[in-house]
């Protein structure tokens, strides 16, 4: 999803608002909500809801009364109250849907204390607003250094400047409490403007940067999540998962926020299991549950003399071993109970068509053939030697061997012969 001036050339490069897939088209922003309420018209007589919802770098959303009576509509781009001066967003949700977004967020509708929308803005207020926008990032290198030198275990991971340039909002990350009045100081000399400190949760900076997450699809809290609830570890134990904190942990290295999605789901699930350290009294021994199947309703039994051998069992059996065991009746065995486990046979699967070979497009290597070009008598032999070299063969003996004893081998000299004995 991205609008026009998110889209890609003709080249194949992309073209890039710089603003990361969040600018002010509705079919890239962060946290948009649908208008479901936008096709419905309102009973005769009665006045349209007079705030709006606008959204500012990064989702940060805010509420505005529209006390101009402006025509409003999503994407608009308008200059609201701030202190001081005045701030740019984009308006993201008008009518009746603003409403209930208020209850929703804890905001009362009828208070005054709502801020207002000063006008439209003008092209004058988006070139200054785009201006301090293009200064964030220089300046978000140049504050990292500065809090470096000065030995703060912070983390400044954002800067949001104000939309008349007269103000920028510095986010940052830490662990404990920390004494920043002397970094303020250097900031003010450093970038000549206005400068807020605000402190953010490692779950509200990873909302703001944004990302990939696991799964493969942007993180929730950059898209749709708006609320962080607690989660536990109890989230991964209900729902049979490793406690592998690498895996549990996103990219805030907080617990996963998707660990509480399915977790209704197990919870009932598991209200007909029996408890997993329940123990099961046979004759053969006591047995102790290894492994548990929530949605198939399985249970996996061991006796604790033999771990090596699970059987399978149902809900229904467990818990009328269990009734057996607390009339203090022992079971003869957990294979009466168990099922039988049928083993399916392999399908082999031929491919006519040969799809499971990789490299079945591949051309195959040349080989060199050997070079059986026949060398001249005179290649081999180098120059200046005027000998030749002849050996003499070992005379064949046909008599048949008497004894079984190795005789020693017998090595003889080659004879060499010049060329002007040959001749004479």
């Amino acid at each position: 999803m991205a609008c026009t001036s998110c889209s890609t050339s003709d080249g194949g490069s992309p073209k890039g608002c710089k603003n990361n897939g969040t600018c002010g088209t509705d079919s890239c922003n962060k946290l948009t909500v649908f208008d479901w309420l936008s096709n419905m018209s309102l009973p005769t007589g009665q006045a349209p809801f007079d705030c709006v919802e606008v959204r500012f770098k990064n989702g940060r959303k805010e509420f505005y009364r529209n006390t101009e009576k402006l025509t409003l509509s999503m994407g608009d781009i308008v200059a609201t109250v701030a202190s001081p001066g005045h701030d740019i967003g984009i308006v993201t949700l008008t009518g009746e849907l603003v409403k209930i977004q208020m209850k929703k967020k804890g905001a009362n509708p009828d208070s005054n204390e709502v801020p207002k929308i000063y006008r439209k803005a003008s092209q004058k207020d988006i070139d200054i607003w785009s201006a301090a926008r293009e200064r964030e990032e220089p300046m978000k290198v140049r504050a990292r250094e500065l809090a470096i030198s000065q030995k703060l275990e912070m983390k400044i991971s954002d800067i949001e400047f104000q939309g008349d340039g007269s103000k920028a909002t510095f986010y940052y990350t830490a662990n404990d409490r920390i004494d920043f009045r002397l970094l303020i100081k250097d900031f003010a000399k450093e970038f000549s403007t206005r400068i807020e400190m605000k402190q953010v949760g490692f779950r509200q900076e990873a909302a703001r940067l944004g990302g990939i997450g696991s799964c493969g699809r942007e993180l929730c809290c950059s898209t749709w999540l708006t609320d962080f609830r607690s989660v536990n570890t109890s989230a991964a134990r209900y729902q049979q998962l490793s406690l592998n904190p690498q895996k549990l942990a996103g990219q805030c290295g907080k617990l996963k926020c998707c660990l509480n999605y399915e977790l209704d789901t197990y919870m009932d699930a598991l209200k007909g299991f029996p408890d997993f350290e329940t123990k099961l009294v046979t004759e053969k021994g006591d047995a102790i549950c290894q492994k548990q199947d929530i949605f198939k309703g399985l249970m996996w039994f061991a006796y604790t003399n033999n771990f090596a051998n699970w059987h399978i069992l149902k809900i229904e059996k467990v818990q009328e071993i269990i009734a057996e065991n607390k009339l203090k009746n022992k079971v003869s065995s957990l294979e009466d109970y168990a099922i039988e486990v049928i083993q399916e046979t392999e399908k082999d699967f031929n491919n006519a068509m040969g799809q499971e070979s990789l490299t079945r497009f591949d051309q195959p290597k040349k080989r060199k053939k050997p070079n059986k070009k026949p060398k001249s008598a005179g290649e081999n032999k180098p120059a200046g030697d005027n000998k030749i070299v002849a050996n003499n063969k070992k005379p064949v003996n046909n008599a048949p061997s008497v004894s079984n004893e190795k005789k020693p081998a017998i090595t003889r000299k080659p004879i060499i012969i010049t060329k002007n004995e040959a001749k004479k």
